[in-house]
């Protein structure tokens, strides 16, 4: 195992070099450990790069767009790998969703790092050197905890054998090319559940709420305090230089969105979580994070949290704004801009949102438009909106980009911006809007990039997340332990919105759980639109995969709803499969039913 182990630290010794470019402090240990031999327990920096492959494979990490996959949108692009999975190519042998082998080798990297991280001299001061243990072991159970929730999320599902649901197999020591075993069962989803909670436990122990610098001994967190341990030696491997790495907080968050997943339709026969669990661990997040009353504290501009290019610019390394609790680092390019920008803005035009989308978002009074009291006009239909669809979605006369230039989706608009004029105009008479920089000049002779960050966890998640479950458990304006209601939140949501403070709609259906179910599923959708969620959660909520995605062709002014792409969804793909050559390789590893 130890020559095993060693191959694998050689391979990854620019990993380690690159990793330490991000968090400046993070191999200072390796400055009072010279290098004596090759025997990783006395090379804390190699070591170190075992865990630094965590964050380079995190699963929250990238941009997915997954949403075209879905009712929210389609890319225009033939090739798009969702696009050619949702209209009939997805398979065990093609899935764009696949992170079996990718995270399971990540995985096996974290478990090494385990072995060793006890046996490693981290520091010279004992103190010091037991912290620095103690926050990296934390980071590699927090990472391993993210690592099986999202493997859960893709690959979980039922027996084809007995139905019974199935996990991943659970690995917890260091897979060796010579002993090991690899032709092993997968675990069941409970277990695999009882494993995540038991390495969020180990992250919660071992790690603080949060990270950041402390200039004086009474601002140490309490359990580091009653120790005697110093502020400065608390900020060197506590402090600002290692922000936004996994954190109790964050694996707090990890759990709630793993009991989520797991109370869910799709997923409650495989596991002893309730609804009333997801709305306690949610809601535990939101308190920890920000305070008794969390509604209260919701970020008025967290719906809008990636537009400020002056804000981001001028962000601290490392800090977040309210809205966030994890991010990635801070970048300024033209890329997705370029991608999703109108044509003649420079832009490919990649994700075309859906009528049946635009259709979500109820009118600025907060009614559906299929409600009588909404006032919606098809004539119009863009008048009097929710204004989150104005700030998401470009539509026909809507301005874009850094001149505030007006956009033509008409089918007979007179620039390539319009329905359907070529490989880069919209199929759907819609552009993306959300998550865009509109200070960015993609003009490839004149660029001007924007600021950016990708967010990997926002409280609006979690607040959407308490709202589902404690509607479930306790109905719309139950409390349960944490004093506020799943009406509470989708009330503090809208208002941030700009629904109109009155908001009769939601009022009317306070008292009826499954109209608010709809109303919060519905929100949940509008929020977190483009982030990479509605793929999953139709598939949680076991709802209808293959409705017809819908456009809209304007001529003369006159607005025509059209069939744009139809889905070939079928029942057994609530649930993803397991790649067909494992499955053909290892006869203890049962394919998920109908692959």
């Amino acid at each position: 195992m130890k020559n095993r182990i060693k191959l694998s630290i050689i391979a990854l010794f620019t990993l380690a070099l690159v990793f330490n470019s991000g968090c400046e402090d993070l191999f200072e240990p390796a400055i009072e450990n010279h290098k004596v031999d090759e025997d990783l327990r006395d090379m804390p920096a190699w070591a170190l790069g075992l865990l630094g492959h965590a964050y380079i494979s995190n699963p929250v990490g990238t941009w997915s767009f997954n949403d075209v996959a879905t009712d929210d949108a389609v890319s225009n692009f033939p090739g798009n790998a969702y696009r050619l999975m949702s209209t009939g190519a997805w398979s065990a042998n093609f899935n764009p969703t696949d992170r079996w082998h990718y995270l399971r080798a990540s995985w096996q990297y974290l478990n090494q790092f385990l072995v060793v991280a006890d046996e490693i001299t981290w520091a010279a001061d004992p103190v010091v050197a037991e912290m620095f243990r103690e926050r990296f072991k934390g980071d590699a159970y927090g990472m391993r905890a993210l690592y099986m929730y999202h493997l859960l999320l893709h690959h979980a599902g039922p027996s084809e054998v007995d139905g019974q649901m199935l996990g991943i197999p659970i690995i917890t020591e260091p897979e060796d090319l010579y002993n090991s075993e690899f032709n092993l069962p997968r675990n069941t989803f409970q277990e695999c559940l009882n494993q995540l909670f038991a390495d969020v436990d180990s992250a919660i122990k071992l790690l603080p709420d949060n990270f950041g610098d402390v200039d004086r001994d009474e601002l140490i967190p309490e359990k580091y305090r009653e120790l005697g341990i110093t502020s400065g030696q608390f900020t060197r491997v506590f402090g600002d230089n290692v922000k936004n790495r996994m954190s109790a907080q964050i694996a707090r968050a990890v759990r709630a969105q793993a009991t989520l997943l797991a109370a869910s339709p799709a997923y409650a026969g495989g596991s002893d979580l309730s609804w009333e669990d997801a709305a306690n661990y949610m809601g535990e997040v939101l308190v920890n994070g920000l305070g008794s009353n969390p509604v209260g504290e919701m970020d008025p501009t967290g719906n809008v949290w990636y537009a400020d290019n002056a804000v981001i610019q001028n962000l601290p390394a490392g800090d977040n704004p309210k809205e966030i609790l994890w991010r990635g680092n801070k970048e300024s390019n033209v890329d997705l801009e370029r991608e999703n920008y109108p044509p003649t803005l420079y832009g490919n035009g990649r994700v075309n949102p859906t009528q049946n989308l635009v259709d979500a978002f109820p009118m600025a009074n907060g009614y559906p438009l299929s409600h009588a009291s909404s006032g919606y006009d098809p004539a119009n239909p863009y008048a009097g909106r929710d204004p989150r669809l104005a700030m998401y979605i470009v539509f026909n006369g809507s301005t874009a980009g850094p001149q505030s230039t007006v956009i033509n989706t008409a089918a007979d608009a007179s620039d390539n911006n319009g329905l359907n004029r070529t490989e880069t105009s919209t199929r759907t008479g819609y552009y993306m809007r959300k998550l865009l920089n509109q200070s960015v000049n993609a003009n490839p002779n004149s660029e001007t990039p924007g600021n950016r960050y990708k967010a990997f966890i926002r409280y609006t998640e979690i607040f959407l997340g308490y709202a589902e479950a404690a509607n479930e458990a306790w109905g719309p304006t139950g409390t349960g332990t944490h004093g506020f209601s799943a009406y509470d939140v989708v009330k503090g949501i809208r208002q941030r919105a700009g629904i109109d403070a009155a908001d009769p709609y939601l009022e009317s259906i306070k008292g009826d759980q499954d109209q608010m179910r709809e109303l919060i599923r519905n929100e949940r959708r509008l929020e977190l639109s483009f982030e990479g969620f509605r793929f999953w959660d139709l598939r949680r909520w076991k709802e209808d995969l293959t409705e017809v995605a819908r456009g809209m062709r304007i001529t003369g002014g006159v607005h025509n709803v059209i069939d744009v792409e139809e889905r070939a969804y079928r029942d057994y793909m609530y649930y993803g499969p397991i790649p067909y050559g494992e499955v053909n390789k290892f006869s203890e590893l049962i394919q998920n039913k109908g692959w």
